[in-house]
């Protein structure tokens, strides 16, 4: 019998998460048996920390359940023969160390994984924060070559993959980030232009500086005041992509306006938001093509690792108030 130790949401978040919200319980799991449903023992290797936890937990979550979350988990007993231990897979089950799988929400790392590339990849660059970017710049923006794409928070886990991609497909990148370290970042990564928004003296003063003629598409995973200000600087014709809105989840209290309608009348703008689960039946080919690009050396990576499963909600709050550059993974 397999002790897991489990993260659950002891209380719904009020505004920003704090460590009394989250408490650290222990679960003994069930031995598996021949012929069971529940045939796989995995245990987790790298935790995804992710901004979309912070919605979702109110919406999807009851106070006590086990903080959602996908994990990269090694196969460490099996009785499923579709799985042989050693093997690594991405599964969706939560702040846990240890869990039991019936292998049907498990997916295989993309087929031609390098040993040389870390595992936890799998969470970000090649996983769902890049299928994101990949999905959302082609399908929801569409992006054409000759065109500039703005993006913010830029040195996270989407919006960096998102301006590298934009690059890959003959566009102009202009990128915003909240430290002069980020806006380095993403100037060493091929960020035509990157600013730190927390210190121009004018947001709408900066874009224009960045992109006189405006923007084309804008990949917008922040909201609130900053999509009010850009969505004034689209070109005729252009697409947002509503991809996340980290500005506004910690708010108790909603914000309002100003609102988007005149703008978009008037330059006959496209905007939409999605989930990338909309192209589920497309993964592998999002997969196969970023982990090309990152083999090629095209789509640099970086990741903010913690160490310790205890570190779990520290690192997820960190990541909210922007600790990170890239992608926040936790190694158990």
């Amino acid at each position: 019998m397999v002790t897991a130790r489990v993260w659950v949401l002891k209380k719904h978040f009020e505004g920003f998460p704090k460590t009394s919200d989250f408490d650290l319980k222990k679960i003994e799991l069930p031995s598996l048996k021949d012929g069971g449903e529940w045939n796989l023992l995995l245990e987790s290797m790298f935790l995804s920390v992710d901004p979309y936890m912070r919605p979702y937990s109110r919406r999807f979550m009851k106070e006590g359940d086990v903080m959602i979350g996908s994990q990269v988990a090694r196969i460490v007993e099996s009785k499923n023969p579709a799985f042989t231990v050693g093997t690594c897979v991405v599964a969706t089950s939560g702040w846990r160390t240890h869990f039991i799988s019936d292998g049907r929400d498990l997916q295989l790392l993309p087929s031609g994984w390098p040993e040389s590339l870390p595992k936890s990849l799998a969470l970000g660059t090649v996983g769902m924060p890049g299928l994101s970017a990949y999905f959302g710049l082609l399908e929801v923006c569409k992006m054409k070559p000759g065109e500039t794409v703005l993006v913010n928070a830029a040195a996270g886990a989407v919006g960096s993959v998102v301006g590298q991609l934009a690059k890959i497909g003959g566009c102009k990148v202009v990128g915003c980030a909240g430290s002069d370290a980020k806006v380095a970042y993403l100037k060493k990564i091929g960020f035509d232009e990157a600013f730190n928004y927390k210190t121009v003296t004018s947001l709408d003063e900066a874009l224009r500086k960045a992109s006189p003629d405006g923007y084309d598409c804008f990949f917008d995973n922040v909201g609130g005041e900053f999509a009010s200000v850009a969505i004034n600087q689209m070109k005729q014709y252009g697409r947002i992509a509503v991809c996340g809105a980290i500005s506004q989840y910690n708010d108790s209290v909603p914000q309002k306006g100003p609102y988007v309608q005149v703008p978009m009348i008037f330059k006959e703008l496209q905007m939409e938001g999605f989930l990338v689960s909309r192209w589920n039946n497309r993964r592998e080919e999002g997969l196969k093509a970023l982990l090309k690009w990152v083999m090629e050396g095209k789509l640099k990576y970086h990741e903010q690792v913690t160490e310790g499963f205890e570190n779990m909600p520290a690192a997820f709050m960190g990541m909210l108030s922007g600790e990170n550059l890239g992608k926040t993974i936790v190694k158990v």
